[in-house]
């Protein structure tokens, strides 16, 4: 069974890699520079573009940017285009060669292909690190997660950075692939607890806030103008990561994701890595700056746009960039156990029994629902209790509805396979 099993991910990986002819290290003299960006960099601030468009790359990659991130919702896009409904047939009938594989384990495969073919593309094109990203069933499958990681990282260990998403078996996942050297971008960060938490127990090359999502939700909700909320998270957080890479517990860095505006890029220079979509990439650019006058924002301290009458108790905003004491500990203890024998309801349980159930949270099937069917930006209304209870942070919220999102963008990639699909003719 090993051998078939290893003869069949190396038949895949050579289909994927069909083809492939990359360009380590000789394209950075045919892009432009640019002295905007070249001063972020200056400043410490590693540059990627938030997307998986190469039209929309093409016109704004200059020697100073160095990844593109992707994920479900942005693969998604590329493939309701069309672009890789031929690609989808040949992966069908090479799948069909095995036929142990389950239909949910062949979803799986072409996902798969498609995420990492599209992948090579963008390394073709720009040599740059790309960020490829599992399939949403896999967040909570420890074992299966690790193993498409380790089948990634094989097709571009050059290039390819690997995103799991942050959840109790991610957290695992992502300790154990660190562990064996694979860069992981640990995602769906939205706190400086939780990437406090995901940097001392996974140690993955990188963690995030969604800072976008958290201005939103304030606005969403009629909080206040949701102004620097996102901003704070981000550099508490990167002032966080920052402080435990001093005292070399971890390497990782902090990526602010999720920007909404050019001003942001501004408000947030010498964070660790800024991705940023190609339309807030155009929108700093036509900011009437000189290079100079970008100056390094890591230590400021931004009052978060929040009506007066708000109960931020209530909301529990400040979980998004308070790391309290009890956290800390808890995080310490939990080091202590042998994780390799934790399952991921082992470490929600090790959190609960020590006063930091509201930081990995046990959800109800129940609340899963409820949050898959607010999308991306939580209703206040509906969170309230649980939120008052403390059973709950407004950062594990935002966490679970990213992930309900991401599982929403996957499930339309999957419904256009299956559509494809269903219209190839029979072999």
């Amino acid at each position: 069974m090993n051998n078939t099993k290893s003869d069949f991910h190396k038949e895949i990986q050579d289909f994927i890699r069909s083809g492939f002819k990359p360009n380590f290290g000789r394209l950075r003299e045919q892009f432009d520079t640019n002295p905007f960006w070249n001063r972020l960099r200056e400043l410490g601030s590693r540059l990627w573009l938030d997307t998986g468009s190469i039209s929309d790359s093409k016109g704004l990659w200059t020697q100073e940017f160095s990844a593109l991130t992707t994920n479900n919702t942005l693969l998604n896009k590329e493939i309701q285009t069309g672009q890789y409904d031929s690609l989808i047939g040949q992966a069908a009938q090479l799948l069909n060669k095995f036929p142990w594989l389950s239909e949910q384990e062949q979803m799986l495969e072409i996902a798969f292909i498609l995420n990492a073919r599209h992948g090579l593309r963008l390394v073709e094109k720009f040599d740059a690190y790309v960020s490829v990203e599992e399939h949403t069933d896999l967040a909570n499958d420890v074992d299966r997660a690790v193993d498409y990681a380790k089948r990634y990282h094989a097709i571009c260990p050059e290039r390819f950075i690997v995103k799991i998403p942050f959840t109790p078996a991610g957290l695992l996942v992502t300790r154990k692939l660190s562990a064996k050297g694979i860069p992981i971008n640990h995602t769906l960060g939205f706190s400086a607890r939780q990437n406090y938490v995901i940097a001392r127990i996974g140690k993955p090359a990188y963690v995030n806030v969604f800072l976008g999502r958290l201005n939103s939700f304030v606005v969403n909700n009629n909080l206040g103008d949701g102004t620097y909320i996102g901003e704070k998270a981000t550099l508490a957080s990167q002032a966080a990561v920052r402080e435990l890479r001093d005292a070399n517990i971890t390497a990782s860095k902090q990526i602010g994701a999720s920007f909404r505006s050019g001003r942001q890029v501004l408000d947030l220079a010498g964070i660790d890595v800024m991705t940023m979509p190609p339309k807030v990439a155009v929108e700093f650019l036509s900011l009437t700056k000189e290079p100079d006058e970008i100056v390094d924002k890591t230590a400021m301290d931004y009052k978060p746009g929040l009506d007066e009458k708000v109960d931020r108790q209530a909301i529990r905003i400040d979980t998004l960039w308070d790391v309290d004491d009890n956290l800390k500990v808890c995080v310490e203890e939990v080091e202590k156990e042998n994780l390799e024998t934790f399952g991921a309801q082992d470490l929600i349980e090790f959190f609960k029994e020590h006063g930091c159930g509201d930081a990995l949270v046990d959800w109800s099937e129940t609340q899963i629902q409820l949050s898959r069917a607010e999308g991306k930006i939580p209703k206040l209304e509906n969170w309230r209790d649980a939120l008052a209870e403390k059973s709950i942070g407004l950062d594990s919220l935002m966490n679970l509805a990213g992930l309900n999102s991401f599982v929403t963008d996957q499930d339309a990639m999957d419904s256009r396979v299956s559509q494809v699909l269903s219209k190839a003719p029979a072999k």
